[in-house]
């Protein structure tokens, strides 16, 4: 059952984040006690706090750079601004770049066809058509559903759009990016308990809606647009959930912490991909627009750029080999060019070369595996070695942060120098490269004459002032909007809310009266009287359960697409941008709600001139006069605070120019420099002031006409295109516009090669084997295979010859909540499958499964994960819009779609069809309803068609082969794969080491990866038969073999094992790497004993440093010290399951499975207790723990203690003794508790005796102990 509690408000706990700095002062030289996001902990990387970014340049050295002041980039942003401003109301150019309520507002905005197959008569049409479009796509879904709440206020979450309610401004971040405006708000709408960790909600750059919780939204006037800022992970954690927002101007500015706000967030679209593209459009209207022949008229004339009819004869070795590159080393390109080189380029790659450098406009088109980024790559190398020294950057851009990071990895072996613009790199060696990295490493002086020096001091100024505006609220005295310098009267008196008479009668008024206690409340408290209310906001917990009510987009989300992974937002240098000093805007009073005739009626008296005396207003209007001066004391600061915030709008965009002015200085000297599209939008302003004359941007059908039109800057001679317009196209957030007359998903690229401009085509693959290379030989009928794909063997993974084979079954398709399709039977089909290949010696890195459905995609991976052997194995399974430039050595294509009507859906897309079929290297396998695809789509008839004849690759039932009998199977159902170990179905009757016969049917693996079921019955050393199973450590439950152990454990000395059982333990340990986490059917895994954890637990590195600091977190008492904190975590894990356990979030403690082993230093373990008492009777308990030093190779035992019941405990030297005497156990340390506790939970019961190396479980243990010592507590 939900429960009200206070939350991070007046009145209420205040969280952790909302508490941090409410009264900071700001300073230039020191780090401001309140400054904030320096821990944003989500997908932010922890950068250096300098109290202004002035900091980050005036302490470092010049390292020989030329700090020359590039001013284009001020002249860019001011002629930008100019447009804006300049512009005629109403007109494309004079939108601003967030979009405004009227937007939201409009029914239905009139857009513009997008001419396709036809030139363009004027440049400015065809600008003005792409920012109409583009702008709907990025606004369109916001819009509809801002306007779809207006009709039910009342609704939950949709398909389309997120509501959250009880949205309240906490206070205000002055950061170096903006104004960022902290709110905390409820989740209880969604329905559904939100996984914060993995969520693509509220991301940073997502466009919002606020609206008044007391709004009618008749005509949407009241709602204020926002963007977020920053979701840190610590904030979203919080009980209420935390972000920062920006709000989109400064006029929406809002300060009132009592107004409550409900927010609206579409589920799709992401604005900061659109904002800078937009803002490009209208800057490039009014600007040079080089290539505008052909890209608005189709002028096929292309000639070499300038640079090149120049200088014509260039180096081209670089595609040679070394004894061939003399003979390439000065070719005229102008002119017939030479015969390509032996063993390095096929013929249409020499002449995809020859297009992209005697071409100012290039395109290339390249299908699956014919090498598109090798020939960029060569094609790179050689314009970089003819460039002279004076000559600008190269610029490359990609769609993805992967395909650039690919890219700049092949250019990194000829220039180790390039820079790349954006850090959202996933590639070590790469992000080394990353301008924010080589900023920090090689530090620069300011550039003299930069902005940036003199607007961070600007900056600090201001905040200060904005800081003061918001005394009444940021600093509250004993008074309401008292502050520490003035009382509450004073203050109303300075915001124009009461006249001098009017504050004078209130502190006159107020002194006459004499307090029975100490202290004295103030003015305004005393004349309300008992009308005033202490202002506090209850959050009921979220109490959605912890299995059915999660939310379905969150799972699995390390395999979804992330949006920002194109856009390049969350750049190191932009959370840096974020942080800044912290000022809370606090309300702690109240009065209730007044009717409407009372606040008239107060307000007249209030603005009465004869109305001086306020101590003679009737006791029942002071109420509402009081809610009257509330109103206007805060409008009258937001008036002056929205003024305020409009001039540190502009500071803050003069210190992003100082910023790029400084970074111009690492980019000049650089000869390559690297970024997405986005990147090319972003960062335009810079990137134009370098003046470059080639840009290349690979994966160019796969964005959208937008982005790259924006790359035409005016110093621009040379744009290459290189892609492939038969794959995916560019992504619409609004469906409505990839369909006629719009047609927003048609590239630049498509449409320049459908009006037949000139292109070239690489026609050699060397990815696919021929086999199943032909089922794309509709899409490219002039493909052919390279030598080094031909007459491949198949490897020995199970399947026997075949290396690509359709199954064919019936199974119907269903929907989900989100009515996504999935196949369930198709599914379990699919998992059994794929771990057969894995007992085959597969590793699933070798493995992807795609799917056109993420429902389907859901579905497969909840049945990887019921096999107990795959539950640790990162599974790749993801959908088809996901893959594009990936491939894998064997794919398995899930189709999913079967239904009588025969509709495909996405499989009726012949560009996502082209990348499913297209991606695997040795093995291409497809589950699916051939009829129904064969009536849904012309090309998956051919393609099914081809799969029936020779060789034949069709059927109904599923062919596998068993390596060791060679014995063909036919696999028809999903339960056929329970009955197979990896080979076939016959027993496998070889013996294990141990003598014991396998107990396994034929299988493909080692019997060392086998565990032995049969009892060992080996006599141990007290003269009894073991009683454990073969593949286990030997054991006997009697009395004197638990004596012997424990005498051997006081010694020091490890207890010896039979030297007849030695190698069993030494098998059992062993683990298969191609079949990791695999164990036998003889002995499942809930069935194996817990006497001897694994020494090298299957635990990342990763994993490890995140539990460990989860456990160093925990042991000091948390980021809270609250003993309910603890007590919860305790009472909570009782009886709970693991998997209950993750998912609440909690570290269960298991030396087996969680940490590996680690050295710490030679110290005993320690454990001390602080308790303080705390209000209503509560006590606190603060804990630390000191892990034991590591001993090798002894054993941990559980002692029990004799007949005088005297515990035995940890001397501290790696031994056991017993407690000082005259000690009683209530003055022992809480270690020593926890000791003596552990010690009774095994009873009497010698079987309760325990084996375990000593590591890093140690320290898991004692949070074991820990854990159960709250219980008690």
């Amino acid at each position: 059952m939900a429960f009200e509690q206070p939350g991070g408000r007046r009145g209420g706990r205040r969280s952790g984040r909302d508490a941090v700095g409410a009264e900071s002062e700001i300073s230039t030289t020191t780090l401001p006690d309140g400054e904030m996001n320096t821990h944003l902990v989500e997908r932010f990387r922890r950068g250096n706090r300098f109290p202004n970014a002035q900091n980050a340049y005036t302490s470092a050295f010049t390292n020989g750079l030329d700090l020359k002041l590039n001013t284009d980039i001020r002249d860019y942003v001011g002629k930008q601004e100019q447009i804006t401003q300049s512009a005629e109301r109403d007109t494309w150019l004079s939108q601003p770049e967030i979009p405004t309520k009227e937007e939201l507002a409009i029914a239905e905005p009139a857009l513009p066809a997008n001419k396709v197959n036809a030139p363009w008569r004027s440049k400015e049409k065809y600008l003005r058509t792409q920012y109409a479009l583009l702008r709907e796509d990025a606004v369109g879904n916001l819009r509809e559903a801002v306007q779809d709440f207006a009709k039910s206020p009342t609704t939950g979450d949709t398909q389309k759009f997120a509501v959250y309610d009880k949205v309240y401004i906490l206070g205000f971040t002055f950061a170096r990016k903006g104004l960022a405006a902290r709110i905390q708000f409820s989740t209880k709408r969604a329905g559904k308990r939100i996984l914060w960790q993995s969520t693509k909600r509220l991301t940073s750059g997502t466009l919002v809606a606020l609206v008044r919780a007391n709004d009618k939204l008749t005509d949407l006037q009241g709602v204020v647009i926002a963007v977020v800022a920053a979701r840190p992970l610590a904030g979203v954690l919080c009980q209420p959930p935390q972000i920062d927002i920006y709000f989109g101007s400064p006029a929406d500015v809002q300060i009132d912490p009592q107004q409550e706000w409900i927010m609206i967030e579409a589920k799709q679209g992401y604005y900061e991909a659109y904002r800078h593209s937009l803002r490009a459009l209208q800057k490039l209207s009014q600007e040079a627009f080089p290539l505008s022949n052909e890209i608005c008229h189709f002028a096929s004339n292309t000639e070499p750029p300038t640079y090149v009819q120049e200088n014509p004869t260039l180096n081209l070795s670089a595609a040679a080999k070394p004894e061939e590159k003399k003979q390439y080393s000065n070719v005229d390109v102008t002119k017939p060019w030479p015969p390509p080189p032996k063993d390095t380029l096929d013929d249409t790659q020499w002449q995809a070369l020859e297009q992209i450098l005697t071409k100012r406009l290039a395109i290339v088109q390249g299908p699956p595996g014919c090498g598109k980024t090798y020939i960029s790559k060569i094609a790179v190398q050689i314009l970089q070695e003819n460039r002279k020294d004076d000559d600008p950057p190269i610029i490359i851009a990609a769609q993805t942060n992967h395909a650039l990071d690919q890219l700049l990895g092949h250019i990194s072996r000829f220039d180790a120098e390039y820079i790349r613009l954006g850090g959202r790199s996933t590639n070590a060696d790469v992000k080394q490269r990353a301008l924010y990295e080589i900023r920090q490493r090689e530090r620069i002086k300011l550039v003299p004459g930069g902005l940036l020096s003199k607007t961070n001091n600007l900056l600090t100024k201001q905040v200060k002032a904005m800081t003061a505006l918001l005394g009444p609220l940021a600093k509250p005295g004993p008074d309401l909007y008292s502050t520490d310098v003035a009382s509450a009267p004073q203050t109303l008196l300075q915001l124009g809310v009461l006249t001098d008479k009017q504050a004078k009668s209130l502190e006159d008024g107020a002194s006459r009266w004499v307090s029975t206690v100490d202290t004295v409340d103030g003015a305004i408290r005393l004349w309300l009287d008992r009308f005033i209310m202490p202002f506090e906001v209850r959050y009921a917990q979220d109490d959605f359960g912890f299995e059915d009510a999660v939310e379905d987009d969150d799972l699995e989300f390390e395999q979804l697409r992330e949006n920002e992974d194109a856009t390049g937002i969350n750049d190191e240098e932009d959370i840096e941008l974020l942080k800044g000093p912290w000022t809370a805007v606090v309300e702690r009073f109240t009065v209730s709600p007044c009717s409407s005739t009372d606040l008239v009626q107060a307000a007249k008296i209030l603005d009465s001139p004869t109305t001086n005396d306020l101590w003679k207003v009737p006791e029942y209007l002071r109420k509402p006069m009081f809610a009257v001066m509330q109103s206007r004391a805060k409008a009258a600061i937001a008036a002056k605070f929205r003024e305020a915030a409009a001039v540190y709008d502009k500071l803050v965009k003069d210190c992003l120019i100082g910023k790029w002015e400084q970074d111009s200085v690492y980019l000049s000297r650089a000869k390559i420099i690297g970024m997405t599209t986005t990147g090319l939008s972003k960062y335009r302003p810079l990137i134009s002031a370098l003046k470059p004359k080639i840009i290349l941007i690979e994966e160019a059908a796969e964005v959208l006409e937008a982005p790259v039109t924006v790359a035409c800057i005016p110093s621009l001679q040379h744009l290459i295109l290189v892609g492939d317009h038969q794959q995916l196209q560019g992504h619409c957030s609004v469906q409505e516009l990839e369909g006629e007359p719009f047609n927003l998903n048609i590239s630049l690229f498509e449409r320049l090669v459908k009006n037949n401009m000139p292109y070239k085509t690489l026609l050699r693959q060397r990815r696919m084997d021929p086999e199943f290379r032909r089922l794309i030989s509709d899409l490219y009928p002039s493909l052919t295979d390279h030598p080094s794909v031909v007459g491949r063997p198949a490897p020995p993974w199970g399947m026997g010859p075949i290396k690509s084979f359709f199954f064919d079954h019936q199974w119907s398709e269903y929907r989900d909540e989100s009515q996504s399709i999935y196949n369930e039977e198709e599914a379990k089909f699919i998992a059994g499958f794929y771990r057969y290949l894995i007992k085959n010696g597969l590793g699933p890195e070798h493995i992807t499964v795609l799917t056109f459905y993420n429902g389907q995609r859901k579905k497969i991976l909840k049945e990887l994960k019921a096999y107990p052997e795959l539950r640790q194995t990162y599974c790749a399974v993801k959908t088809v819009d996901s893959y594009q430039g990936e491939e894998s050595n064997i794919v398995i294509l899930s189709l999913a779609r079967s239904n009588p009507e025969a509709k495909i859906g996405f499989l009726a897309n012949n560009n996502r069809v082209c990348v499913a079929l297209s991606r695997a290297k040795f093995g291409f396998y497809l589950f699916g309803n051939a009829d129904n695809l064969m009536r849904g789509s012309p090309l998956w008839y051919n393609v099914i068609t081809l799969l029936d004849s020779k060789p034949k690759r069709l059927g109904q039932v599923f062919p596998i082969q068993c390596q060791n009998h060679k014995t063909t199977l036919l696999m028809q159902y999903p339960d056929d794969w329970q009955e197979l170990d990896g080979g076939c179905s016959k027993p496998c009757n070889a013996n294990l080491k141990c003598g014991h016969p396998c107990p396994l049917r034929c299988h493909p693996f080692d019997h060392d990866k086998v565990e032995c079921p049969e009892l060992c019955n080996e006599t141990m050393v007290c003269g009894h038969g073991c009683e454990a199973k073969c593949s286990q450590p030997c054991l006997c439950t009697c009395d004197d073999f638990s004596r012997l152990k424990r005498e051997q454990a006081m010694k020091g000395r490890p207890f010896p094992q039979d030297s007849r059982t030695s190698h069993l333990r030494k098998q059992c340990s062993t683990r298969n790497p191609a079949n990791r986490g695999m164990k036998s059917t003889a002995n499942p895994t809930d069935m194996q004993s817990k006497r001897n954890p694994p020494l090298q637990p299957a635990v990342s590195r990763q994993d490890d440093a995140r539990r460990r600091q989860t456990w160093t977190t925990f042991a000091k008492g948390g980021v809270v010290a609250d003993d309910k904190q603890k007590a919860d975590v305790g009472k909570d894990y009782d009886g709970v399951t693991r998997k209950e356990a993750d998912q609440r979030g909690f570290q269960v403690a298991s030396p087996t499975l969680e940490f590996g082993a680690v050295k710490v230093d030679e110290e005993p373990a320690t454990k001390k207790e602080t308790v303080t008492v705390m209000q209503r009777g509560r006590n606190q308990f603060m804990h630390e723990y000191t892990p034991a030093a590591f001993r090798r190779n002894q054993d941990l035992l559980d002692i029990e203690s004799g007949e005088d019941d005297q515990t035995l405990e940890a001397d501290g030297r790696g031994g056991l003794a017993p407690p000082p005497a005259g000690q009683s156990k209530s003055e022992r340390a809480p270690g020593e508790a926890l000791a003596q506790h552990g010690n009774k939970v095994g009873g009497n019961d010698p079987a309760s005796t325990r084996e375990q190396q000593k590591s890093g479980g140690d320290v898991m243990d004692a949070f074991g102990d820990l854990l159960e010592y709250f219980r008690t507590v």
